[in-house]
């Protein structure tokens, strides 16, 4: 068995049609399977794309292929960041108690108990985001404010608004990832400029959601 040569089922999601259409958040995900697995030809069975809409996120037909083709395969289910998988603690739960293997490229050496963490983070992240939402929405009725008018927000500039406050928590959350990345790969002796290189091929993004330059990296560094 430990001969066997190694297989991967490499699963992908984005957020909405246009996002896949433009190549937008996939081809990091997919630049992340390609550089973990360059050593081993051939070893991507398969790979699956989920295409989320505001309406369908509980549906994941995709994703059930990949975990069934991973099931009959043997394989390793790969997904390159965390958070493409779900924001969701029960459903990473559900996955672990499956028995799939999986593993998640932005946290490789992970166990089971720190995806857990992450995952509950993410979760809290995006319910907090959804309350004060809520709570905007709620104060603008009780002043008797309406969503039409020049002066007013409408309702597509607060889901637009949101969306940029979820970005920049996930652009935070990876660059605290990256960090123990950083040290780790310091310890290599690995420039700076390296590990820029290594950061942007497995598709971390800085808090602003560019490509990591070796000056960022080094001020990251510092930072602890």
């Amino acid at each position: 068995m430990d001969n066997q040569k190694p297989a991967y089922i490499a699963y992908y999601r984005v957020s909405t049609a246009k996002q896949e259409k433009s190549g937008l958040g996939l081809e990091a995900q997919k630049a992340a399977v390609k550089h973990f697995t360059e050593n081993c030809k051939d070893c991507v069975l398969a790979e699956y794309t989920e295409i989320e809409t505001g309406t369908n996120k509980k549906q994941r037909p995709e994703f059930e292929k990949a975990k069934q083709k991973a099931i009959a395969e043997g394989a390793v289910l790969l997904i390159a960041k965390l958070d493409r998988l779900a924001r969701n603690v029960h459903f990473i739960s559900g996955l672990m108690e499956s028995k799939v293997k999986f593993k998640a490229l932005d946290m490789p050496e992970a166990d089971n108990f720190t995806i857990h963490i992450f995952a509950a983070l993410a979760e809290r992240e995006a319910k907090l985001i959804s309350e004060r939402t809520k709570a905007a929405l709620q104060a603008r009725k009780e002043r008797g404010e309406t969503w039409k008018g020049k002066n007013n927000l409408t309702l597509q500039a607060i889901q637009k608004a949101t969306e940029a406050r979820k970005a920049k928590a996930e652009g935070n959350t990876n660059n605290k990832r990256a960090k123990g990345y950083i040290k780790s790969l310091r310890d290599q002796n690995l420039t700076f400029a390296a590990i820029a290189d290594r950061l942007n091929s497995e598709g971390f993004r800085s808090s602003r959601g560019k490509e990591f330059k070796p000056m960022t990296v080094r001020r990251l560094f510092k930072k602890g």
